[in-house]
Formats: structure tokens, sequence, C-alpha cells
């Protein structure tokens, strides 16, 4: 048997947006498709987490589908997220930032926390696994996965295409852990990490190219081989080329395009980044505010003490030294040391109240919008500086890439 190679792609989106369920389900009119061949889609497989498989009849029809996958997808995150969502809006409303609230549509269209999508398949155009094999490799792929990481990943669904140039199957899945308030929410990384996996390069720091998803990725591809050796296929494990190999203009074209994919990897980094820094603006400014009152009315405290304790000292200094009589002196000095022990004594009260002051429920609110408005004007300003550069540098190099653009054929 022929030496087959074993791909598997991730993206959760591309140049028209997020991926959409609907393409893997074929809720759409697949005459409006040219690469897709609808006399063969009866051939395809489907799998949900609730409904599990559905194939369709000698006349097209699935009648075990009762639900599409977007309806499958919204009804898990609904379940699972909601607590977190609800949570989220709250504090936004407290924060008078009630146009941040969003719903679970709009945590399933968002990049960051929509499911992510990847795509396995065996084989070329030219040449692939038996279909029905290859079905077999990917049931047991997804259902050892649930089984090894499901305390923090879950398989939403995934389709076998038999419709297509080559025979693949689009899975998608979601990955999860708590967050800071201990509700689960979509948390790639935390999830990763939360499973054990460390970075490929410990002594560098995390980063795109440092990250725990890789080295999922690499167990995932690694027991993905494993399976399908299992059946009996036989894997092609050496690369295709090197780079050593590339004659000129095939490097350059190289080079180019890893620069490209290295400044849209940059680019989408600072967009989560600028997302990130609103959540974690409204979600610390609070507890910054707490803390400023808690150091703010202790220096306030003793530097007002400080000062009245130097306006006694000055008085007192003044009569000591006045004409007055010895009897004077003494019992002004009393009443002076008398004061200035009961201002030591009432501290604690002083400070209590400064406290309950700036604890005042409006003077509170309008101090953290300040203290948000202020934050972000720098920290937004500059991460948004550094993607419209990295995006000015990518469409350049966009622009000068040899590789003629076309739409992408499955090999």
């Amino acid at each position: 048997m022929n030496k087959l190679r074993a791909t598997r792609h991730n993206g959760r989106k591309g140049e028209n947006g997020i991926f959409k369920a609907g393409h893997n389900d074929r809720t759409f009119n697949l005459e409006n498709a040219e690469h897709i061949d609808p006399s063969k889609s009866i051939f395809n497989v489907y799998w949900d987490c609730y409904q599990g498989f559905n194939i369709a009849d000698e006349h097209g029809k699935r009648p075990e589908r009762k639900f599409n996958f977007d309806e499958i997808e919204h009804t898990f995150y609904y379940n699972k997220f909601i607590d977190s969502v609800d949570a989220q809006n709250e504090r936004h409303i407290r924060s008078r930032h009630k146009e941040r609230c969003r719903d679970i549509d709009g945590i399933l269209k968002d990049p960051k926390t929509c499911p992510e999508e990847t795509v396995y398949q065996l084989g070329t155009k030219d040449g692939y696994a038996d279909p029905a094999l290859f079905a077999r490799v990917g049931a047991e792929l997804f259902e050892e996965m649930e089984k090894r990481y499901g305390a923090n990943l879950h398989i939403l669904d995934w389709a076998l295409h038999m419709d297509e140039s080559t025979p693949h199957i689009h899975e998608r899945h979601v990955f999860f852990a708590k967050d800071n308030y201990g509700f689960l929410f979509p948390k790639q990384d935390r999830a990763c990490q939360e499973l054990g996996f460390e970075v490929p390069n410990p002594d560098k720091k995390p980063s795109k190219f440092n990250s725990r998803k890789m080295s999922f990725d690499a167990e995932i591809r690694a027991l993905y081989i494993e399976i399908a050796e299992k059946y009996g296929i036989t894997i092609e494990k050496v690369p295709l080329e090197g780079k050593e190999h590339l004659e000129k203009n095939d490097y350059i074209i190289s080079k180019q395009t890893e620069e490209i994919a290295h400044n849209n990897d940059v680019l989408a980094e600072l967009s989560l980044k600028i997302s990130d820094a609103e959540q974690l603006l409204d979600d610390i400014a609070k507890d910054a505010y707490e803390k400023a009152c808690d150091v703010v009315s202790s220096v306030v405290m003793d530097e007002t003490q400080k000062e009245d304790a130097k306006l006694i000292d000055t008085f007192e200094k003044h009569i000591l030294e006045s004409d007055n009589t010895p009897t004077v002196k003494r019992i002004a000095k009393q009443l002076l040391t008398g004061i200035k022990e009961l201002f030591k004594k009432s501290r604690s009260k002083i400070l209590t109240t400064i406290q309950k002051t700036l604890s005042n429920p409006e003077i509170k609110e309008k101090s953290i919008d300040q203290i948000k408005e202020s934050a972000r004007s720098s920290v937004l300003d500059r991460l948004t500086k550094a993607k419209k550069l990295v995006s000015q540098e990518s469409h350049s190099n966009s622009n000068h890439n040899p590789i003629h653009s076309k739409e992408n054929e499955r090999n």
C-alpha cells in the first residue's frame, strides 16, 4: 500500500470572518458551491455531541437529525457558559458600560471564544485512504480526545465530506476553564495549562510561537497517526521537501509567506490584547480603586496629623517664650500635650470616616470610571498603534509576494 500523508490544520477565522458550522453541516444551498458535488453529499457522515451519528438515506434525507450544527453549538455554549456571561454582564452594568454586554451569540461570533475548527485528511486527491477507515480513525480519535482531555475540552461536532475533491473531516471543539470568578468560560491557554501542557521551549517566554497549544497539537497529531496506523494505514512521515532543496524563487516565496504569516499572527495577538485590555480595565478598576483608597486614606491621615502636630508645637513654643506667668505656661503645655494625645487616639476613627467617604457609591463609581478612562487612553493607544504598524508591514509584504492568489484547493 502507498504511504499517505496525515494532515491536520486548525483555525477559527478566515478572510470572511469566523468559520461557520453551517458549511460542515451542509445547511446551505449546495447548488451555489462550485467545489461541492451535491450528488455525492449523501455519502457524507455527520456527528454531534447531542444526537450522535446521522447519515443521509437514499433520498438524501437525514431522519436522525433534529437540530443542525449551529443549534447544537448554541445549546452547548448556553448550558456551559451562560453563568459566566451573565456575571460579566452584571459587572458591565454596574460599571455603567451596558454597551459591552453580550449574549451567547456574541460569544460564538468572537474569534477568541468561538469553537476551534480542525480539518483532517489522509492522502490527496490523487490517492487517499478508504473513507470507511478514515471515518473510523476520526471517530476513535475524537472519542480518545474526549476521554483524555474532556475536563477542559469538548468535541462539539464533526463531518466527513465525501462531496469535494478529497475526503476530509471538519471537527469543531471548544477549550474551557474557570474564569477569575469561578465560572466556566472558553479559555484555550488556561485549559491547556490545566491539562498539564507546557510550552515547547521552557527557556523562552510564552508566545504565539511557543505556546501550550502547540504542545497540545503535537500530541494530538501523534495520536492521530498512531490510530491511523493501527487500522493498517501507512503514513508518510518524511517532510515534503526542506528549504535546502528549494529553488531560489521558491525559497523567496517560502520566506515571504512565513513573514506574512508571522505578521498576521502578531496582528491577531494585538487584536486579542486590545480586546483583553478592555475586559482587564473593567475587571481590575474596582480593586485598584479600593486598594488606592486604603493607601490614600492612610497617607492623608498621617500627613494631616503631622501638620496638626507642627501647628500645636509652634503654638506651644510661642506660649513658652511669651511673658506669661509660669502657671499659665504649665497649664498651656499640659493642655496642648493632651490635645496631641487625643489626635493620636482618634486616628482610627478619622481614618474610618475618610474611607467611608471614599466608599460612597457616587464618589466610588465616578472615580472608577476615571481610573479606567485614564488607563485606557494609554494602553489601547499603544496597542492600536502597534497593530497599525504590523498591518501596514503585512500589507506591504503581501503586495510584493510573487504568489498568485487563488482559491485554496485541498490536495
